[in-house]
């Protein structure tokens, strides 16, 4: 099973490998995941069984932040600087390898040919894209509301604890 992002899933021991929904009874609502959180940390701080404790995202939504228009040259830039940092790595790898006396030439020989190279693809790849997106974003995926479930043996408890720690005026 792998991550969204490509790596290995860490799972706990005696958890599914498999996506399943999850199980229990609500013992909270909250509008935001710090306050789940924080729910669930209120529990924890008791010594409540919290492997019993789930967070459930619902009505999840993925939220596309425009951060900034972009031009050719900060694509330019972008590039260059990529280019730079992989030339770099590159470089240092070769002078590590190297029988020269003089370690400082394959640096700056792949810190060069990064540069180049990385503006190249820079701009081929935002040319080819013919200005049908011209804007730079960070997208986040968040829920409409944090559902806190507990297991129906230590339900009702964690209710409890979590309507008293709302009326002592925290999270809600």
């Amino acid at each position: 099973m792998t991550t969204p992002f490509g790596g290995p899933a860490r799972t706990a021991p005696g958890l599914p490998n498999l996506p399943t929904p999850p199980t229990g009874w609500p013992v909270g609502s909250y509008a935001t995941y710090a306050e789940a959180q924080r729910a669930v940390d209120h529990l924890a701080d008791a010594d409540f069984p919290v492997r019993d404790v789930t967070i459930v995202g619902v009505d999840l939504m993925l939220v596309e932040r425009v951060i900034g228009r972009l031009t050719w040259g900060r694509v330019l830039v972008s590039g260059a600087a990529s280019g730079a940092w992989f030339g770099l790595f590159v470089g240092l790898l070769l002078s590590l390898v190297s029988q020269g006396g003089n370690s400082f030439g394959p640096i700056l020989l792949g810190l060069g040919f990064g540069v180049v190279f990385g503006l190249i693809f820079a701009a081929v790849t935002y040319g080819l894209s013919r200005g049908r997106r011209d804007f730079q974003s960070v997208s986040q995926l968040v829920a409409g509301r944090y559902d806190v479930l507990c297991q129906p043996r230590n339900a009702e408890k964690a209710r409890e604890m979590l309507a008293k720690l709302a009326m002592s005026g925290g999270p809600a």
